[in-house]
């Protein structure tokens, strides 16, 4: 048997008749794909504007830049996720301040939040991790208290909601990604939605060198003349990408139907092995389930997470990490001067979290595997 990926792409034949369809006409990059990508995911996530990006990174740097963060800025990031949510931060010369976590989703702990705030704050990153939505009331009412902006990453959470709402609506900008392993794919690709037409408009320059107007703006326009007005990057979502998001983005809803299938039988399975503790999946959101997460019971257990992990790779069972708490990474203890301890309870969980396969391609035989060797493992090194 082969292995099983924690995660992967799904391309079936639609999606490739959409993409050819863009190689056989005159756009290949700033053309009708882009902006109808955009309306009909705009549409999809109940947001007024979609801008496309080349990456979820892009997403988060446009946002910060859209905030208009900079030197002397601070911004409040989790300490449980991908780096690029903090980096954005350092590309725009601002600093992120790493809270902790809450121990039962590994979501930003609100409480943590108010403690870290003061004059140099500007802004709230909010990740939904693995796919739950933060608890974005409470979010809110500290950002508005304290006059900051909130950032939804929900790179990890396309299809979810909060009490009834679609991510997406939830916050001043929220992010997306659009990497093979997420719930739609362009290849690589992002989105930033925002009900604000003056951030969409920034974020459109910034995609493009900061310049006023795009390609196909002036040729339809009959004009060879544009400004550059800030300092931009190139960020572009090509046509081709996006005729691929468009076909994905019709399939969202079985997509991530599947994926909360799939939790489900995790859930029942893993509900009395006193050695796996799945995350908590809080009563007032849906889940959009990127990743499944389980943490392990290490004082029931006579091995280590490293030991664990290897054993389920060696079986076929391909499970990650996510993430090494970002505060401790060389670079933020080098330039930033964080360290061990700044983050307690994220610090013990990484030791103790491995993601398990889930993707919605994978057959019912394929659940069932996983499970039986996840616990087959944990049990040979049962104190």
């Amino acid at each position: 048997m082969g292995l099983i990926p924690y995660s992967r792409q799904i391309i079936e034949e639609e999606d490739i008749s959409s993409v050819i369809e863009v190689l056989r006409s005159d756009w290949l990059t700033t053309g009708p794909k882009v902006l109808e990508f955009e309306e009909k995911f705009a549409n999809q996530v109940g947001a007024r504007y979609a801008i496309s990006v080349s990456s979820g990174t892009a997403a988060l740097h446009s946002a910060m830049f859209a905030l208009g963060i900079g030197c002397g800025d601070e911004v409040i990031v989790p300490a449980i996720t991908f780096a690029a949510s903090a980096n954005c931060v350092v590309y725009q010369g601002g600093t992120p301040v790493f809270v902790d976590v809450d121990p039962d989703t590994l979501l930003i702990d609100p409480s943590q939040v108010e403690v870290k705030i003061n004059q140099r704050t500007k802004a709230i990153v909010a990740v939904d991790y693995a796919g739950h939505p933060c608890d974005y009331d409470r979010l809110r009412e500290i950002a508005i208290h304290h006059d900051l902006y909130l950032v939804a990453d929900a790179c990890h959470s396309l299809g979810g909601k909060y009490k009834g709402r679609n991510v997406g609506t939830l916050a001043d900008l929220t992010v997306f990604s659009f990497h093979p392993v997420k719930h739609i794919t362009t290849g690589e690709g992002g989105m930033v939605v925002t009900d604000c037409l003056e951030f969409a408009e920034r974020i459109r320059r910034f995609r493009n060198h900061g310049i006023s107007i795009d390609h196909s703006q002036r040729a339809e326009e009959g004009t060879w003349y544009y400004e550059m007005l800030d300092l931009g990057y190139n960020y572009r979502l090509s046509d081709i990408q996006c005729a691929l998001g468009v076909s994905q983005l019709n399939k969202l809803g079985k997509r991530v139907s599947r994926r909360q299938e799939i939790a489900r039988h995790y859930d029942k399975a893993f509900s009395e092995i006193l050695e796996i503790s799945p995350l908590m999946t809080r009563p007032e959101v849906s889940h959009a389930y990127h990743l499944y997460v389980i943490r392990l019971v290490l004082e029931r257990l006579r091995e280590g997470r490293e030991r664990i992990f290897k054993s389920l790779r060696s079986e076929g069972i391909g499970v990650n990490v996510h993430y090494i708490p970002v505060h401790l990474h060389p670079f933020y203890r080098k330039h930033f001067g964080t360290k061990i301890g700044d983050c307690p309870v994220a610090e013990r969980s990484y030791e103790r979290i491995i993601s398990i396969p889930i993707f919605p391609a994978m057959k019912d035989q394929d659940i069932e595997r996983v499970i039986e060797v996840c616990i087959g493992v944990v049990n040979r090194y049962l104190k």
